[in-house]
């Protein structure tokens, strides 16, 4: 009897940066995800964690690893093949071999003149460890390469990176840091740079990539996401602001209405609650792709869990867009009073199950950008709140109105 295929998971973002150095060696002595009260953790499905070995795939379903559920050891099945600058990705067994001998200086962010002055009077080899991980605090990955290898060009060093993910405990991530910092020296000289002066610049070309990296707000790419109950007016507002921003023709605009997207991206879901967060899962990953070509995404779903918003959030930053939650707090009487699709009503009969509001809890958001309540008020007078919230912080500006 040929042997059953293992059920396969795709880790997070921070999770395959993990398993990557895991499989490596460079977290050695760690082996494994879990171990004794280290960071480096894996969060398995509920229908997975009782399953004894679980293999990983990358997002284009590539087998990593597969991991034992009880014990979280690893066993490596390949490397990681895609992604910006991969040829810079080394094992520590690569460097050892390429680079032994070298001076190691950690670099998290762009470098500064001063940095590099320092750098260049070091003399002999040296190896610049660009530590690119997942939700790292400065530059993206990509951009935090791009000027360590600008940099490393003025001073004759080398770039290898290492992707060295934040755990969200800043003690513990450093430790985990020198750590990993230590296994690609293997003896030889670490160098740690001070913090830059407030007076520091970059060089030119550094400076470029760094603007590049983090535009201004009104050039940023943007979600508007509204979120409130059935009824509450927020499609309603969604359309009028998205009426103003073309009217003004800055911008171009995409639309992911709850209804809309129902009828095409998210055609065959139920309303089951597995199903509606799947939905609101789907229009966040098109709204952060919008956004990370620097377009902008209004999506009006109701969006009932802390959660699933949370995810979109931050795919959208992951992608270097910024996300302006607004909540039409409306409350559930008036939302009911309104009822103009009659759904409230089938849902007190008990036609309609799971229904946000009655029998389905909705998470009001303590994040919101904007709260804004429809009770008694014209749609243009609550849209007013919203296009002040959007220019006080600097991604939008309707003030003037049309052109």
């Amino acid at each position: 009897m040929p042997n059953q295929p293992l059920p396969q998971h795709c880790p997070t973002p921070r999770e395959l940066d993990d398993l990557e150095l895991l499989t490596t060696g460079a977290l050695a002595p760690l082996v494994g995800f879990g171990h004794d009260g280290s960071p480096v953790t894996l969060s398995l499905p509920d229908g997975l964690a009782d399953t004894e070995v679980v293999e990983l795939v990358d997002p284009e379903g590539l087998p990593l690893a597969r991991v034992t559920t009880a014990t979280g050891a690893v066993e490596p099945l390949t490397h990681h093949q895609y992604g910006p600058f991969r040829r810079l990705y080394l094992t520590p067994a690569q460097v050892r071999e390429q680079y032994a001998g070298a001076t190691f200086v950690p670099v998290t962010d762009a470098l500064t003149t001063t940095q590099l002055d320092e750098l260049a009077s070091l003399g002999g080899r040296t190896v610049l460890l660009a530590l690119v991980g997942t939700g790292t605090p400065a530059l993206s990955p990509v951009a935090t390469i791009r000027a360590t290898l600008a940099a490393a060009s003025r001073i004759g060093a080398e770039v290898v990176a290492v992707p060295l993910a934040s755990h969200g405990d800043a003690e513990a991530d450093h430790a985990l840091g020198v750590q990993v910092v230590a296994t690609y020296a293997d003896g030889d000289p670490v160098h740690a740079l001070p913090e830059p002066a407030s007076d520091d610049a970059w060089p030119d070309d550094v400076a470029a990539i760094v603007e590049a990296d983090q535009p201004a707000p009104e050039d940023q790419g943007l979600v508007l996401f509204f979120t409130g109950l059935s009824g509450s007016g927020k499609s309603t507002l969604a359309r009028a602001l998205m009426d103003r921003i073309l009217e003004q023709g800055e911008r171009s605009v995409t639309s992911l209405d709850g209804d809309v997207v129902r009828r095409h991206l998210s055609a065959g879901l139920t309303f089951s609650k597995a199903d509606r967060e799947t939905n609101i899962r789907r229009i966040g990953w098109v709204a952060a792709e919008i956004s990370r070509h620097g377009g902008l995404a209004v999506c009006s779903p109701i969006a009932p869990f802390a959660e699933t918003r949370a995810q979109v959030r931050e795919m959208v930053e992951e992608a270097g867009g910024a996300f302006f939650l607004v909540h039409v707090a409306t409350p559930l009487e008036e939302c009911e009073r309104r009822d103009r699709k009659g759904l409230y009503a089938k849902a007190r009969r008990g036609e309609i199950p799971e229904f946000t509001g009655i029998s389905s809890p909705y998470e009001e958001p303590d994040d919101a950008a904007v709260v804004v309540d429809t009770t008694g008020r014209t749609i243009e007078d609550a849209l007013d709140d919203v296009i002040e919230g959007l220019r006080a912080s600097g991604h939008l500006d309707l003030a003037g109105g049309p052109g």
